[in-house]
């Protein structure tokens, strides 16, 4: 029973016109009506008419295409100006559009108005009508070819474990092909058939669909816009100029990426029909696949020949066409091998002949994913055991006019938008959870840290984790890629917080602060390749000192301050690293470095940590171009390090270039200062001054430091330096500042490598352990009293005695307050420590004192 035609409306205030409704009039299951504004619109005054010889729809088309490009016209003039065009003209093409008939009459003199006869002209609605064909059915292809495409990796045991892969995590990846990949594994969610055998026509599936997905977008949207624009320009039309080699050129990236797809679904039904069990079904697929795929070489062949744009878009539908049908035999094939067609005739009786036991065994078949199962199935309950062929019956079912093809599309939709597999728990890339025991840690050490901070007269600061992208970009030099941009959602463009630091200086600048000592413990966000203790997500401990202050002073307290926390956090043996960005530019100059390039080569010396020499000369020469002799100068100095008053001391002697470099001078007589402060301190044994380090931070301006576990590969473990100028990017006042950022993430990983983590998961002192059922108001009661007298405590109520102490042991609770049943009828309880090794047990206490007994013993 044929279904019953839907009613579209055109000209209506504020519609629009979609490539769906297009091809719902153009296949003729909905009829047309104008709406009534728009016949108002009509002129009513006599117009000179001219004659033209027809409505300018080329011959050749089908009739899906000729009812598409008269629907597109329609529209066309109903968005034109009223005042040139009749309603004589709108009403013929809707009695055409809503007739029956199968072929067209359309070229015959007409007379038109010069509006119309514009519209006619300029329109381009035949090709933009059949662009809204290809854009309705191409779109509902790349829907459906990918439920296919997972059909076949099961009949063919495809190894799929390459979907995996597609997404680097660097943001460089190609969406579209990491988004049909995360569909098939929607679609494969569950599934036992898919196997280990590693087949290119599998692994090519997410690149091939993904470019067809990118250039189906671009048709849709080149069609929704012509769709819903009239004709520009006025009486000539000119504004319309070029829309026919427009839409030319994107229909042409579709035709290229439909052969592609047409050719990669034959290769995969090739593959799957090798394992059809009945010969005469695998005789009927491999022969109709090559007869449709020659098709396909040929008219791909004619359409790129084609220098009209209609045509080309004609034979294009023609190509699109036959891809459909290659689709439907790959699924055939599958269904085959997977799901199996009926037999029927002398096969069926045959086949029901068979033992018992051998029917038991042919029956296993491996359990298929829940988005391909629901696909078998539905071919399954569409066939028709009547001896007729099952293979054209399953090209029908994927026959975009068919019936139930709607009802496929939407259940394969359904399907992938539920997304069952991407909701089963996964962690972004560059993340962590933190478990119970590592929480205790982290708190810990954040406590230590704060402790630390708060003992040198620093307050607290929180800042929002985005700002605005302005206030970030430009000081940070080349890791300025590393900002994550927060989506455009038509108001202020923003970033998240790349560091503590920057966000600082804005808050400092725009609060016109003279000075502060502040520290902040906060989450920052880098879009960096993720690696063992390098994170996306982060926390940064921040101390900071703004103002000005006596010379070298806040530069010393910061480097203690971090010898402190390194001290405290019990992390073993580490060094500080520590120069000057202006002996650092005093070298440069002395080497002969042109000053414009002082930051860049600054950004590959800090490198030397992880690369050879020879790998850095080779990118301050090929990328940056720095002469060989210029970088082998810069290599003799970077290899200076050692005690801080020791090479110091070597630096200054007679005859030093750096004496004579105003810039390394004062940089060498500051450090002077500043070492003397940290010998004095005790904790120059820390420190190693060394002319590599670089940091590669634009804003950095005097000392600069690092600090490196020794014998732990997780870099850099925190870093800082003096920053004059960046605070005076935000406002008129220029603001002297120096900080240093911890890096708690790669602590933590340190000590889980040494088993710190091993403690406690909670602080819990007391388990009430009610040793019957349906007694909550007793443990209410006692765990109540504990509380009141700030003793942490947990309870449990059940009968099962294992539980209470599984729970103590689990929980590492020392102490419990145990109420059974003779302690319930007592009115008393007993105390039980719970320590291994100790047998201490305090029984019949009072409940009244058995607070008072506990805090004896805690």
């Amino acid at each position: 029973m044929a279904a019953e035609r839907t009613t579209i409306t055109l000209g209506g205030k504020g519609s629009s016109f979609s490539s769906s409704s297009v091809y719902k009039i153009a296949s003729g299951v909905a009829t047309v009506r104008i709406d009534s504004s728009a016949i108002e619109r009509f002129s009513t005054k006599p117009l000179p008419l001219i004659k033209r010889a027809s409505f300018g729809i080329p011959q050749g088309l089908t009739t899906e295409e000729t009812r598409a490009s008269l629907a597109v016209l329609l529209n066309k003039l109903l968005l034109s100006n009223s005042g040139s065009v009749r309603s004589a003209l709108p009403v013929k093409i809707l009695e055409l559009l809503n007739s029956k008939v199968e072929t067209f009459e359309l070229w015959d003199e007409i007379e038109v108005t010069e509006g119309e006869n514009v519209v006619l002209e300029k329109s381009c609605s035949s090709l933009v009508g059949v662009c809204s064909v290809i854009d309705h059915k191409s779109t509902a292809l790349s829907q459906i070819v990918d439920s296919v495409a997972a059909l076949s990796c099961e009949a063919a045991k495809g190894d799929v474990s390459s979907f995996n892969s597609l997404d680097s995590g660097d943001g460089f990846g190609y969406k579209d092909a990491i988004s049909v990949a995360g569909d098939l594994k929607v679609l494969l969610n569950g599934s036992k058939a898919v196997g280990k055998v590693e087949v290119e026509e599998v692994s090519k599936i997410p690149r091939i669909h993904g470019k067809f997905r990118e250039v189906v977008r671009g048709v849709h949207s080149d069609a929704r816009v012509e769709l819903n624009s009239g004709v520009k320009g006025g009486k000539t039309g000119s504004g319309n100029s070029a829309v026919g080699e427009a839409l030319g050129t994107t229909l042409l990236g579709l035709c290229m990426s439909v052969k592609s797809l047409g050719e990669c679904s034959f290769l995969r039904r090739k593959l799957c029909a090798e394992s059809i069990g009945d010969e005469s079904v695998r005789k009927v697929v491999l022969e109709k696949s090559f007869v449709e795929y020659e098709k396909l070489k040929s008219g791909y062949k004619s359409a790129l020949v084609e220098e009209d744009q209609c045509r080309f878009a004609h034979k294009l539908n023609e190509c699109l066409g036959i891809v459909w049908r290659i689709v439907g035999l790959e699924a055939a094939a599958a269904f085959f091998v997977l799901g199996g067609g009926d037999k029927s005739g002398d096969a069926a009786d045959k086949e029901e002949a068979k033992s018992d036991k051998k029917k038991k065994k042919n029956d296993k078949k491996a359990v298929l994913g829940k988005g391909t199962s629901m696909v078998i199935q539905f071919i399954k309950e569409r066939l028709v055991n009547d001896g007729g062929d099952q293979v054209e019956q399953i090209l029908s079912l994927y026959n975009p006019e068919s019936d139930c093809f709607d009802y496929l599309l939407a259940k394969v939709k359904e399907i992938v938008e539920s997304n069952e597999n991407r909701r089963l728990p996964k962690l972004p890339k560059g993340t962590r959870d933190f478990a119970k025991e590592q929480m205790i840690v982290r708190e810990k050490a954040f406590s230590i840290i704060q402790n630390v901070f708060k003992k040198h007269g620093a307050t607290a600061l929180d800042t929002p984790v985005f700002e605005l992208r302005e206030t970030l970009m430009g000081k940070y030099g080349e890791d300025s890629k590393l900002i994550y941009d927060i989506a455009d959602q038509g108001g202020e463009l923003c970033s998240l917080r790349y560091d503590l630091t920057v966000p600082f200086a804005r808050y400092v600048a725009m609060n016109g602060i003279a000075s502060f000592k502040r520290y902040q413990i906060a989450k920052v966000y880098r879009r960096d390749n993720p690696s063992k203790g390098r994170y996306r997500e982060f926390y940064q401990c921040d101390f900071d000192i703004a103002g000005l202050s006596e010379p070298m002073g806040p530069d010393f307290e910061v480097v203690k301050i971090l010898t402190e926390l390194l001290d405290k956090l019990e992390i073993g043996d580490y060094v500080v690293k520590l120069n000057h960005r202006k002996l650092l530019d005093g070298m440069l100059e002395i080497c002969g470095v042109p000053a414009e390039k002082f930051r860049t080569i600054c950004s590959s010396i800090d490198k030397l940590d992880k690369q050879t020499f020879e790998q850095v000369k080779k990118e301050m020469v090929e990328e940056k171009g720095l002469s060989s002799e210029i970088a082998d100068r810069i290599g003799g100095f970077v290899k200076e390090k050692g005690a801080p008053m020791e090479l110091l001391t070597k630096l200054r002697q007679e005859g030093s270039e750096f004496l004579a470099n105003s810039s390394s001078k004062e940089a060498l007589d500051e450090l002077s200062i500043m070492f003397e402060a940290l010998e004095r301190s005790k904790c120059s044994h820390r420190i190693v001054f060394d002319l590599s380090l670089a940091r590669g931070l634009d804003y950095y301006t005097g000392v600069i430091f690092e600090a490196v576990c020794i014998g732990a590969e997780v870099g850099s473990i925190a870093a800082g330096g003096r920053y004059d100028n960046l605070i005076g990017m935000f406002g008129s006042k220029q603001v002297p500042a120096v900080g240093m950022s911890l890096g708690i993430e790669r602590v933590f990983n340190i000590m889980e490598e040494q088993q710190k983590q091993a403690v406690r998961a909670t602080e819990t002192q007391v388990l009430v352990s009610v040793m019957e059922d349906n007694k909550l108001g007793e443990a209410a009661e006692l765990a109540s009293m504990l509380w009141e007298a700030d003793i942490n405590a947990e309870y449990l109520v059940t009968k099962r005695q294992t539980k209470h102490f599984d729970r103590a042991k689990s929980s590492g609770i020392p102490w419990m307050v145990v109420v059974g049943k003779n302690e319930l009828s007592g009115g008393v309880v007993t105390l039980k420590k719970v320590v291994e090794g100790s047998k201490e047990e305090v029984k019949d206490v009072p409940r009244d004192s058995f607070v008072a007994e506990l805090l004896k013993r805690l």
